[in-house]
């Protein structure tokens, strides 16, 4: 029996973890959010890895793999915003790649002659998420690591803003 798309085993791991993006607001220790950190961020290794391994990568599994990153963080974050450890401005900070690529997608899908499917996950993007996850454990253990930390996503952010519109206008001008 083939699978459609959407039920590969990858993309399954991969929509774990929205459950554990709730279950990550309603954790009432540091043991158990670091339980469902480590889950989460175990998981985005091991859907990738799979998909590309054994050759299950699919559209779907592309557009669902950075909704649960997303949804995973701005959920972590948001409970760190709610409990005081995380002040607002910290958290656009941390967010701020996030806020522009979906502006990005949203000019992309209005602009002729742009398809936002052809915007692939790049590398400085994927280093702003492995900080961002960085940050949610840094929230839950150490949190006067903010300090520098939020600089360097911020940073680390700019860059990131900058190469997806540099491919963006690249891509326009074509």
């Amino acid at each position: 029996m083939r699978l459609p798309p959407l039920l590969t085993l990858p993309n399954v791991i991969t929509l774990a973890r929205l459950p554990l993006a709730v279950l990550f607001v309603l954790a009432d220790t540091t043991a158990e959010r670091l339980v469902i950190l480590g889950m989460a961020s175990a998981s985005d290794f091991i859907d990738g890895w799979l998909a590309r391994h054994f050759g299950r990568t699919t559209r779907s599994g592309a557009l669902l793999d950075p909704i649960a990153d997303k949804t995973f963080v701005l959920a972590a974050l948001t409970a760190f915003v709610a409990t005081g450890t995380l002040s607002t401005g910290e958290y656009f900070v941390i967010l701020a790649r996030d806020f522009a690529t979906a502006i990005g997608f949203l000019v992309a899908w209005r602009l002729p002659g742009l398809d936002p499917h052809d915007f692939k996950a790049r590398m400085p993007g994927k280093i702003v998420t492995v900080l961002q996850l960085a940050a949610i454990l840094a929230l839950s253990v150490a949190p006067q690591a903010m300090r520098w930390l939020v600089p360097v996503i911020g940073v680390a952010s700019a860059i990131s803003i900058i190469d997806y519109t540099l491919v963006l206008h690249r891509t326009r001008q074509r």
